[in-house]
């Protein structure tokens, strides 16, 4: 374990509050140690105690997690919410002490968060606990890279604070995050299973299709909720648990907001910059696992020589394709998708590479690129005015993008698919599908059924 207290902190801490600017009466400070290995999830458990909201991320391929505590420093917008968060962001990064030696990715002064699928659709209740867009820089974060394994603080200092009293705070905080070493034990069981309007979602899809028919439209994606009633409160760091086993190829999430935590495990990345190198990926086109090897591989090839689905797929690639031509030099596409696997479901899979050009950030992409054809459609406006006309869904942060960037120009978003809304023990599970011009609403249906068993069988259910 790390041990705060000590001078080299206690001289960082002392120095910023000497030299807080007149005009301020605080700033924040950010400190990186590297640490001994520390399994994230019981890091994230271990804040429970701490009465402070949480967040988890972790991409196992890269064998790569985040975990955040508490809010030293949050951007919240309801309006121009790309402009304002990136600004703020800005201006955050120049009035920060930063003292970091180890400029390892996700380390430093980091904030993570997500936002609504679609800022105009007029928010439910469901999702009161959410902003249209919310950013959070922890107090404390883990970080584990690799190997490698990092703590940092981000403390606000004040005017006439003194540095021994912050460092005793952070000593005791540090010792709770850091002397936990198991999971409560959890047998969660759906009592109830409610499917929300089944028929009148298959009406939407022939509505759809009846749409793209005589408009010029090609694709329009519907999603659909499930609730459910839990035998007990859903312990997230659990679930994240279950969700790492279960889920190896996807990018396990939480985000802690009051009484509502949403927590998923999506295997769709948006975009991934290190530096000026740049990653998207597509990911739409979707089939069922096989029970065995060989009907794996029929499925998987089937999948791969289906006309509707590398339809489907193409929208996305050409869309991406065209939307980093704006900001990227440099960009490849392979010329044919591979097969995705998932524990239970397969999908087409395209990765797209390029350089990011000086003066666009991850936000700029972000804000091109959603929502993706997999996730609203083509072309994008006129399926998503379908969507806020038919989807009785209020989305909230599914199928939007999440993720994280720190101050060395790191940072990555993914797409809040195969996920849950959790409040205590209750549940709302959502999961969509594209909808084409020969879709049948049975064949969408069973689709997006499966669609909901990552977040179910965690929670207990069946399909």
């Amino acid at each position: 374990m790390i041990e705060v207290q000590d001078r080299q902190v206690e001289e960082i801490l002392q120095d910023a509050i000497r030299h807080i600017p007149k005009q301020k009466n605080s700033q924040i400070v950010s400190i990186t140690k590297k640490i001994e290995a520390k399994h994230p999830v019981l890091f994230f458990e271990a804040a429970a105690h701490l009465q402070k909201d949480r967040i988890f991320w972790t991409s196992t391929k890269d064998d790569f997690a985040i975990v955040g505590v508490g809010n030293a420093f949050e951007i919240i917008a309801n309006e121009d919410r790309f402009y304002y968060t990136e600004s703020t962001w800005k201006q955050l990064l120049k009035n920060t002490i930063i003292s970091n030696p180890f400029h390892a990715p996700g380390t430093g002064l980091v904030c993570l968060g997500g936002m609504d699928f679609d800022p105009e659709k007029q928010q439910t209740s469901l999702w009161s606990d959410f902003p249209a867009i919310h950013f959070t820089v922890p107090e404390y974060m883990l970080t584990k890279n690799e190997d490698d394994y990092y703590f940092t603080i981000n403390i606000p200092v004040h005017r006439g604070d003194h540095a021994e009293q912050l460092i005793k705070e952070l000593y005791r905080t540090e010792k709770a995050l850091f002397n936990h070493e198991q999971l409560p034990s959890q047998q969660l069981q759906v009592l109830n299973k409610r499917v929300i309007a089944p028929n009148q979602w298959k009406k939407t899809v022939q509505k759809a299709k009846e749409e793209i028919k005589v408009k010029p439209l090609k694709k329009i994606v519907l999603a659909r909720e499930m609730r459910l009633k839990l035998n007990q409160d859903a312990n997230i760091a659990n679930l994240l648990k279950d969700l790492l086993e279960a889920q190896p190829n996807s990018y396990i999430f939480a985000f802690e907001q009051n009484e509502s935590c949403f927590v998923g495990a999506t295997p769709e990345r948006l975009v991934k910059v290190e530096k000026n190198h740049l990653l998207s990926t597509c990911l739409a086109g979707t089939a069922p696992r096989g029970t065995s090897k060989a009907e794996d591989d029929k499925i998987a090839d089937k999948l791969l020589h289906d006309e509707k689905n590398r339809e489907e797929h193409e929208f996305v690639v050409q869309m991406i394709k065209q939307g980093l031509k704006k900001y990227c030099t440099n960009i490849h596409v392979p010329e044919v998708p591979v097969v995705y696997p998932l524990r239970n479901l397969q999908h087409l899979y395209t990765p797209v590479t390029g350089t990011l050009l000086d003066g666009h950030s991850i936000f700029t992409v972000v804000k091109e690129l959603h929502p993706t054809p997999a996730l609203g459609g083509t072309p994008r406006d006129l399926s998503l005015k379908f969507i806020r006309d038919y989807e009785i869904l209020d989305r909230g942060w599914y199928g939007a993008p999440i993720g994280w960037l720190d101050n060395n120009a790191n940072g990555e978003f993914a797409v809040a698919i195969r996920s849950a809304l959790i409040q205590q023990d209750e549940a709302s599970l959502f999961a969509g599908c594209g909808v084409v011009r020969d879709s049948d609403p049975e064949a969408e249906y069973e689709e997006t059924r499966i669609k909901f068993l990552p977040m179910l069988s965690v929670l207990g259910g069946q399909a």
